[in-house]
């Protein structure tokens, strides 16, 4: 069974009134145990029990520099909410979602970087859906300063990371290939047993 990720070094930081906790789920994804509950300026949202995220929805060749959970976990499930929920019901407008996301990363100790890319990224992500794409506009200056500052660091290695994983499956789709066609699994069968279980020698 995976284990939920260590969220125990997020000590609560008002205004963030609870931790979050979690347990996976069938998909990989992550299932709040209970509320996790954010007092904002104004207001207090509170993102119920039972609520579904990814965490961070970062691309896997940027994950060298933002992984989907760190000390922006609770900020990411909170915006995870904003945008399934929150903006879709006018309790929160796109543009103050992702600004309060990154307020939080601020909270909860994000290095400066990190959450001015976190927020770009959530803003991009903002420009490509119809129901988030309300107010981009104002922040496009930002947004276009912030990509060209940062690629010089983010691209270059995010590149040689997407040309590595392509490499990886095409090995792998080849290896599995030549399994198969040699009449071998390619896979085990699954988990391996106890060799007392299972009655013979696992190692033959």
């Amino acid at each position: 069974m995976v284990q939920p990720p260590d969220l125990g070094v997020q000590t609560v930081r008002v205004p963030f009134l609870t931790r979050p906790r979690v347990e996976q789920t069938a998909s990989g994804h992550w299932t709040l145990t209970s509320p996790l509950v954010y007092a904002g300026r104004a207001e207090q949202w509170v993102v119920p029990a039972g609520f579904e995220s990814d965490f961070a929805s970062v691309p896997v060749p940027v994950r060298w520099l933002i992984p989907a959970d760190g000390p922006w976990t609770a900020a990411a499930i909170v915006h995870d909410w904003f945008c399934d929920v929150g903006i879709a019901a006018g309790v929160i407008s796109s543009r103050d979602a992702d600004g309060v996301f990154r307020r939080m990363c601020r909270e909860l100790g994000t290095p400066v970087l990190r959450r001015w890319v976190m927020w770009t990224g959530v803003r991009w992500g903002a420009l490509a859906s119809p129901v988030r794409r309300p107010g981009w506009a104002r922040d496009a200056p930002a947004v276009l300063l912030l990509s060209v500052a940062v690629s010089p660091l983010v691209l270059p290695v995010s590149v040689v990371v997407a040309v590595g994983l392509a490499v990886d499956a095409v090995v792998d789709r080849a290896l599995t290939l030549v399994l198969r066609l040699a009449g071998r699994p390619a896979d085990p069968p699954g988990p391996w047993l106890d060799e007392r279980e299972a009655g013979q020698d696992i190692r033959s």
